[in-house]
């Protein structure tokens, strides 16, 4: 569902996959060949969202904002697991943030992480790019290898073919 808020309605490229259930509100631009998967929200409603081209937010995502000014932004080719809470950050091209992790205000994640499943990355965190994260509070804990990285792309490949399916069958 795509809902104008305060007179702004979100802008959503004409090749993304939003599916019906999720919820696109206010000031929000989605790029080509993203997807919005079941049950997410994205709410630009207090501040604005951008998320980049061939980003996926699985099911039951929430990515919002902060009123004090602090937007979100997803580069290109980021994945947002399921469940996931990605409020007023923003997360650099090709990171994948596993289920049922918190990105808290301010956080700045760099191009290429992988933050682990149930991480929670603290207010105003700065990640360098290529970094494993792991615990509750996200501790750095290695660099990620040549595969490791090579797997976040294909993360972010597979779920454009899966969109792709969706469209091809009828599934909205």
């Amino acid at each position: 569902m795509i809902l104008t808020h305060h007179g702004i309605s979100p802008q959503v490229s004409p090749s993304a996959y939003i599916q019906q259930s999720a919820h696109i509100i206010g000031d929000v631009h989605i790029g080509e060949e993203s997807s919005v998967w079941f049950n997410a929200v994205v709410r630009g409603d207090v501040c604005y969202i951008r998320i980049g081209n061939r980003v996926n937010i699985q099911d039951n995502a929430t990515i919002h904002v902060f009123s004090g000014g602090i937007p979100t932004i997803l580069g290109d080719g980021v994945s947002i697991a399921h469940n996931v809470v990605a409020h007023a950050c923003t997360i650099h091209a090709f990171t994948l943030v596993g289920m049922g992790a918190i990105v808290l205000d301010g956080a700045d994640i760099g191009e290429e992480c992988l933050i682990g499943a149930g991480a929670v990355v603290a207010p105003r965190s700065k990640i360098p790019p290529r970094s494993l994260v792991l615990g509750n509070p996200a501790k750095v804990v290695r660099t990620l290898t040549a595969d490791d990285i090579e797997r976040l792309h294909k993360t972010a490949e597979n779920y454009v073919r899966f969109s792709r399916e969706y469209i091809e069958q009828g599934i909205r």
